[in-house]
């Protein structure tokens, strides 16, 4: 029986091969760049590519500061330098590419950038002709291939952002010959059907398997379409003249589903704080119309006919409460004054010196007699007394020395 080798055995012989090869350690290679993939990490995959073959490609991280001085693109026509060897693990072999330099455009790159260029000079990419997308769609159509993990994704996330809403499916073509005739009786079909949005993608790949994004047909039917249309081809490295005509462009086809359908448990929460601002807001106002009725009430019942006969009602009373106090105050101190004037008024009257045995005397003519030098022997004179008058005679005067002095 012949000896049997294992696969890595068979790969590390074929490696070995490669690597004794001084050609494939150390050649130039011309081509097309198909495609195209930036990794997160750094490295660059692409395929070179002729009319006859194609020749799968990676430059590390490594080497793109040295040996790459431009942006790789699709379409790119190029010579790359490197190594051709084998991957052990995948039994795959691809060259290792450590210097590209630019060698003229691919032809598809080459009518890429030319329709991209006429299309730009007649204002196909105006910002000015851009539709708005609706902030709630309703019903969404979908121009994209029936299978396939664009349909699911756009699907899935409709879906989960908002259940109720209605996915018209235009099941095209999307690479190939007749891919951009399908694509464009898609947009046009969904048109007419009446849609709020248009979803119109794929997934990502070369920019053969783009290519039908790339034709004037599919440009200018989202042109002319009255549907708002997203354009959602490929991922985010990738850009086709559909991309620059669409009103919107989506990275992938999981953010157009992102931008085109709202989501409804959002919407929900702001709808209820809508609900409580403006409940808050129309009870504020309502208290504040009902303190405004309230002061203006009061304002009228102040400014009443009642109201001002009642204050001056009460302005009288208290006014002649005021009077009345007032001149009890006044009779009191007049009483209190008074009474110390009758007081001296008492002390000083006649009839009470004569209460207390004294005599008021007068001539007949009604002089008060203070001295004996008014009288003589024979006068006759009056002698009022406390309870009558006494009729008398001068009968004798005696002056006394120091009385009454």
């Amino acid at each position: 029986m012949q000896k049997a080798y294992t696969v890595a055995q068979i790969n590390q012989y074929i490696k070995n091969m490669f690597t004794q090869d001084y050609l494939l350690n150390s050649v130039s290679v011309k081509g097309e760049v198909s495609n195209c993939k930036y990794h997160s990490s750094g490295h660059i995959y692409f395929t070179l590519k002729d009319k006859q073959s194609v020749l799968a490609c990676i430059m590390f991280a490594g080497n793109r500061a040295k040996g790459l001085s431009f942006p790789l693109q699709e379409g790119m026509q190029v010579c790359v330098t490197g190594k051709v060897d084998i991957y052990e693990r995948d039994g795959k072999y691809q060259m290792y590419a450590s210097h590209i330099e630019q060698d003229g455009l691919g032809e598809l790159f080459e009518r890429y950038e030319k329709l991209k260029k006429d299309l730009e000079s007649k204002g196909y990419f105006e910002k000015e002709h851009k539709k708005a997308i609706p902030q709630y769609v309703k019903r969404l159509g979908v121009v994209t291939a029936s299978t396939g993990a664009a349909v699911r994704d756009i699907i899935s996330i409709s879906k989960s952002r908002n259940p109720y809403i209605e996915i018209l499916l235009y099941p095209a073509i999307v690479q190939g010959a007749d891919a951009a005739p399908s694509i464009v009786r898609g947009i046009q079909m969904l048109e007419a059907v009446g849609v709020d949005a248009i979803i119109v993608g794929r997934g990502g790949g070369s920019i053969e398997d783009l290519w039908a994004f790339n034709e004037e047909m599919v440009a200018m039917a989202i042109y002319e379409c009255e549907t708002p249309v997203i354009s959602a081809v490929g991922h985010e490295t990738d850009t086709t003249i559909a991309d620059f005509v669409a009103d919107v462009r989506a990275e992938t086809p999981s953010a157009a589903a992102q931008i085109a359908v709202c989501n409804v448990e959002l919407l929900s929460g702001n709808i209820d704080m809508c609900r409580d601002r403006l409940y808050r807001s129309i009870s504020g106002k309502i208290e504040r119309e009902r303190n405004r009725v309230g002061l203006i009430r009061s304002n009228i019942e102040k400014k009443s006919p009642l109201n001002i006969i009642r204050e001056k009602r009460f302005f009288i009373m208290k006014n002649e409460e005021m009077l009345k106090q007032h001149m009890l105050s006044i009779i009191k101190d007049r009483r209190y004054r008074l009474g110390i004037a009758a007081g001296r008024l008492d002390g000083a009257s006649p009839l009470a010196k004569l209460n207390q045995g004294y005599a008021y005397v007068a001539d007949k003519n009604g002089a008060n007699i203070k001295s004996i030098g008014q009288v003589k022997e024979g006068s006759m004179m009056d002698i009022y007394l406390a309870d009558g008058r006494v009729g008398a005679v001068v009968s004798e005067t005696e002056e006394l020395k120091g009385y009454g002095k």
